[in-house]
């Protein structure tokens, strides 16, 4: 694209594009700060403070790809902070359901039992959090990422394990050779794992007795990938145990967070900073295949860019370019700051709209809490 930045704030164009766009240089960025100050830019006349009007307006969520369990989408018109901040929450405080505590009744493959509970926390379920409550673990702070309206009592004991807060799974494996000389049950897969809704079967042990079936409230319970390797028998070698999973957050442990990853990027630019044409036009589109493109324009020759985002392979050697001698007068790449490209991997637990809106849900009661603790205090300025 051709230069173009727009002048709407009242800014200089060198001041509008700090304060819009990162440069992305060949040795590092410029301007990377955000306008965090009303008054930043008072000198020049023209005030930064929030609108809301303002913030409608230019304010947007367009889904770009939604396949599975991955979403894409950009985030338009709102601030880096503000969309760290939703990263944040959908990340470590989103609730699942995830193994806890493990009861073993029998390992003898090679895998230690605390080696063998630690990979199985850390297999994601594919549960609705939401259809259960919270577990208090000793006086734990476990319902980090919950609601207004979700009290916890953080100062009792165990609770017990009821159908209402604990999901129980079963394990029980045994590798054997069969007369073929082959071998059975070598590997023990994610998919081994079996629900139990009626409960525990080992109710004395582990303290976990159901009032009635999960199977009223849930429809099914079963790992999100089916061919996670728990462990390598050999033949006389077995597994059997049992798998309480309770409902927590990634705050507390990383088993619990309801995503593989969620980050963002911001929306790139490669700016013609004057026309290329000719010859030279030739020898850009060769450096930046597809990127670039000559087009006829007024009987000659010139550059057109493609969608950037289409090309991020190509994004990198257009930084290293525009710090060529040769390059430098017309290239230049950035970054809108206000406008950015969100990527949601979830586990399975969530669908991926439903984790973004749960985080903005959660953002919105934060607001409200900092709203509410600011009405105590007097409306008029300290006094020192």
């Amino acid at each position: 694209m051709e230069e173009d930045v727009s002048t709407a704030s009242g800014l200089p164009e060198h001041l509008e594009l700090q304060r819009t766009r990162v440069i992305c240089g060949p040795d590092m960025n410029s301007h990377t700060e955000s306008t965090l100050s009303a008054h930043q830019y008072a000198p020049m006349g023209t005030s930064q403070a929030f609108s809301l009007a303002k913030f409608k307006k230019g304010f947007n969520i367009t889904i770009t790809k939604y396949e599975g369990d991955d979403m894409e989408f950009e985030l338009k018109g709102i601030s880096c902070a503000m969309a760290n901040s939703l990263r944040r929450i959908m990340i470590a405080e989103a609730p699942t359901m995830a193994i806890e505590h493990v009861y073993i009744l029998n390992n003898t493959s090679i895998i230690q039992d605390e080696v063998l509970s630690h990979r199985l926390g850390l297999i994601p379920l594919r549960v609705d959090p939401r259809l259960f409550k919270y577990k208090v673990r000793g006086g734990l702070r476990v319902a980090l990422g919950c609601l207004p309206g979700a009290v916890l009592d953080c100062t009792s004991k165990e609770e017990n394990a009821t159908q209402t807060n604990t999901i129980v799974l079963k394990l029980k494996v045994e590798c054997r050779r069969l007369p073929d000389g082959s071998v059975e049950n070598d590997k023990v897969y994610s998919k081994d794992l079996q629900w139990l809704p009626e409960g525990s079967e080992i109710p004395a042990e582990t303290g976990a007795r159901f009032g009635e079936s999960q199977a009223t409230v849930v429809a099914d319970v079963r790992p999100t990938y089916e061919d996670i390797l728990i462990a390598k028998l050999r033949p006389g070698q077995a597994i059997e145990l049992e798998a309480h999973c309770v409902k927590g957050v990634g705050e507390e442990h990383a088993k619990w967070s309801p995503v593989a990853t969620t980050w963002y990027k911001l929306m790139p630019e490669v700016v013609l900073l004057q026309p290329v044409t000719g010859d030279l036009a030739d020898e850009l589109a060769a450096e930046c295949p597809g990127l670039f493109q000559v087009v006829e324009r007024g009987g000659s020759r010139a550059v057109m860019v493609a969608d950037p985002r289409q090309h991020w392979k190509q994004l990198e050697k257009v930084r290293r370019l525009s710090g060529e001698e040769r390059w430098s007068p017309y290239l230049q790449l950035r970054k809108v700051k206000d406008h950015f490209i969100f990527t949601v991997e979830s586990t399975g637990a969530w669908r991926p709209h439903e984790l973004f809106n749960y985080a903005v849900d959660v953002m919105v009661s934060k607001c409200d809490k900092v709203l509410e603790g600011l009405q105590t205090f007097p409306s008029r300025s300290f006094d020192y």
